[in-house]
């Protein structure tokens, strides 16, 4: 894609210069940092990134075509025996083809205290409950695939064992202010069926609201853990641009309904949530056999408000992982390490003339009528990257104008695998998915409430797809690593192209 906007990371950047220069005074022995500097050559057909090779990786897209790509990252991470420590990371990407592009993947600069971390800048950062966060197909919530947004964030990052009860619970979370800069919204909504023009050069600053909390149930020494928690995003900060004089509540009074979920709505205003509001409950069980262990896992999604009363239900990334707990051990040919089966199912969303009534409608995942590129961050997908924006998709499909993800009612297969076969570590995905649209553009039409719009033209024909990734990488002398990365997509929604990319990496401190 384009430039990565930078702008809005210089709301974070005296929190993170702060932080900088206390990490100085917590350490006086010289950081271990390390670098990286990698070169690649790249090449695809038709003018098309092929989806595993630019889907969830933060952003860091190749361009299209014959091109390379000059990657350099410094980063120091915390020293596990310290409970006051700091760290920093800091990524960034240009591109050079038939066009050339600049990409910051990671900017920021973070302190632990005890089982606290403070944080800010941009990072890559996913959110939701899963087996693996690199071989998932993705969280529902956050699933990598955009550039993190800028942040300031306040957590507790790893599950911290309450000292009662023998260590029963564990708990993390964290709570989130970032910004998104400039949003194009609407111009104006009233009560009326009359939506006016798009913002465009008066587009007004927007923010990002997140947090989250999950609990483990298991001491530690037992076998058996059991998962549970929930965590929310809000898109938001444009009220007054969009309601005008009629939106009464103060910056502080939307802050506080943003973060509580409440609903507003005055004369002028229809009683609703501020925002963009979007995320997905989590369950987990895990289980320690000798060799391998075993997770199951589910995200129940919610978006404008089904899930309260179970009307999508049936909507969820269902996963199982297995994780090789022998593999640093093993000096097989080929071993191992994790393996990882999911169903993507997102077709319900409380959609059908018999599902669950709600005054909402159907969810209408991703996208939004007051957010126009819905559920984004400078042009690319938030969320679980299955779900299709329209510049993704092969022309020719039927496309609701107003909808930013013009697919968004998925039944999909996915698997992933990691190990090292003769020197050679390596990681492969494939997904099959079956893509059927949006509800907008179904003969059953999109619905708020007991409104309901059916079609029986521009309706979006169900199509199959297939994609498929492998990279691999060997350590070489001298802290030098070399590797490749390879894809695939055929089928009816995406453009069939194939890519592949080679790789030299060198690391020092």
């Amino acid at each position: 894609m384009g430039n990565n906007r930078i702008r809005p990371v210089k709301h974070a950047l005296s929190a993170l210069v702060f932080l900088l220069t206390f990490s100085s005074q917590v350490d006086a022995q010289k950081p271990q940092i390390k670098y990286e500097i990698e070169a690649q050559a790249i090449g695809t057909t038709k003018n098309v990134v092929p989806f595993w090779m630019r889907s969830n990786q933060f952003g860091s897209i190749p361009l299209s075509g014959a091109s390379a790509a000059f990657i350099g990252r410094a980063y120091k991470d915390y020293e596990k025996s310290k409970r006051i420590d700091w760290g920093f990371g800091l990524e960034g990407r240009a591109n050079a083809g038939k066009g050339s592009n600049l990409q910051l993947i990671d900017a920021y600069a973070k302190v632990k205290l005890g089982i606290f971390q403070f944080k800010a800048g941009r990072t890559r950062d996913v959110m939701g409950l899963n087996g693996d966060t690199v071989l998932s197909s993705g969280n529902f919530a956050l699933s990598g695939n955009a550039a993190g947004v800028p942040k300031l964030e306040l957590s507790i990052p790893e599950y911290y064992r309450v000292p009662v009860f023998g260590g029963l619970f564990s708990v993390k979370g964290n709570f989130v202010h970032g910004w998104l800069g400039r949003t194009q919204i609407l111009d104006s909504i009233s009560p009326t069926s009359k939506i006016t023009y798009y913002i465009n050069d008066r587009r007004p600053k927007s923010y990002f609201h997140q947090k989250s909390l999950y609990f483990r149930l298991g001491k530690a020494d037992w076998k058996l853990e059991l998962y549970g928690g929930f965590n929310h995003q809000v898109f938001w900060g444009n009220e007054q641009a969009a309601y005008g004089s009629n939106f009464k509540l103060s910056p502080a009074e939307t802050f506080f309904y943003v973060v509580t979920g409440k609903g507003y709505g005055t004369k002028g205003v229809p009683t609703s949530k501020i925002g963009n509001q979007l995320g997905s409950i989590d369950l987990g069980l895990a289980y320690n056999f000798n060799a391998v262990k075993v997770m199951v896992y589910r995200q129940s999604f919610y978006d404008v408000g089904a899930l309260s009363r179970l009307g999508n239900i049936n909507d969820g990334l269902n996963g199982i992982s297995f994780e090789n707990k022998k593999y640093e051990d093993n000096t097989s040919a080929f071993v191992w390490k994790k393996a990882l089966f999911e169903l993507f199912y997102s077709k319900d969303q409380a959609g059908y003339p018999w599902s669950t009534f709600t005054k909402s409608g159907d969810e209408d995942y991703y996208n939004n009528f007051y957010y126009v590129k819905g559920w984004s961050y400078n042009g690319l997908g938030l969320g679980n990257p299955l779900i299709t924006p329209r510049h993704d998709a092969r022309s020719g499909q039927a496309i609701k104008n107003a909808d930013y993800f013009i697919n968004n009612r998925v039944v999909a297969l996915h698997a992933g695998l990691s190990g090292r076969l003769y020197g050679w570590n390596f990681m492969t995905k494939l997904s099959y998915s079956k893509n059927y649209g949006t509800f907008g553009t179904s003969i059953y039409g999109s619905s708020t409430g007991h409104i309901r719009n059916p079609q029986t033209k521009n309706i979006f024909k169900p199509v199959e797809q297939f994609s498929f990734y492998l990279e691999s990488t060997k350590k070489l002398k001298n802290g030098y690593s070399a590797g490749f990365a390879t894809a695939l997509d055929q089928g009816k929604l995406l453009n069939n192209s194939l890519g592949l990319i080679l790789k030299l990496k060198k690391e020092f401190q």
